[in-house]
């Protein structure tokens, strides 16, 4: 969790919240992996 929040990609994991909040930047990592790895052969 801290190399995520080291590069930005979600909130800071130290609080006592059993979750963590995805910033913008990761939101946009997420979908361009997602889309790299998921796209169709067609």
């Amino acid at each position: 969790m801290d190399r995520l929040h080291r590069k930005g990609l979600i909130s800071n994991p130290a609080s006592k919240a059993n979750s963590v909040e995805v910033t913008e930047a990761g939101l946009r990592e997420a979908e361009t992996a997602f889309h790299r790895l998921c796209k169709s052969n067609d």
